[in-house]
């Protein structure tokens, strides 16, 4: 069955770096579009950033371009995001996208992340 596993999330104080991970399975890996997502609590999910199949093409969210980045590694059907300059406004918890063929997509169960001194 389709598989997505988040991790990486924490606590980090204001300033710092997080690397998240997203191990996927059960879907074909390098033909998906990746993304992760966040939501904050009271908040709606909101976009976060997105890489296509090959790598070719990223976007971000304003609210983190320049902080953020989101490598892919289609080898090991892995996506990461990883966090730089995490600010207090960033905490919520994190999730992992899959969105391939015609209307297929998966979303993981998220990770917590907590940006505070």
């Amino acid at each position: 069955q389709v598989q997505l596993v988040e991790s990486g999330g924490g606590l980090v104080q204001p300033g710092g770096s997080l690397r998240l991970s997203c191990a996927a399975s059960g879907f074909p890996f390098s033909t998906a579009t990746m993304s992760w997502y966040r939501q904050a609590p009271g908040k709606e999910r909101e976009f976060v950033a997105s890489i296509t199949s090959s790598g070719g093409t990223t976007n971000y969210a304003d609210s983190v371009k320049g902080r953020f980045t989101i490598p892919r590694d289609n080898a090991k059907n892995t996506v990461y995001l990883q966090m730089n300059s995490l600010k207090p406004e960033d905490t919520a918890v994190y999730y992992c996208n899959a969105k391939w063929r015609i209307a297929r997509q998966s979303w993981g169960q998220g990770t917590q992340v907590t940006v505070s001194s």
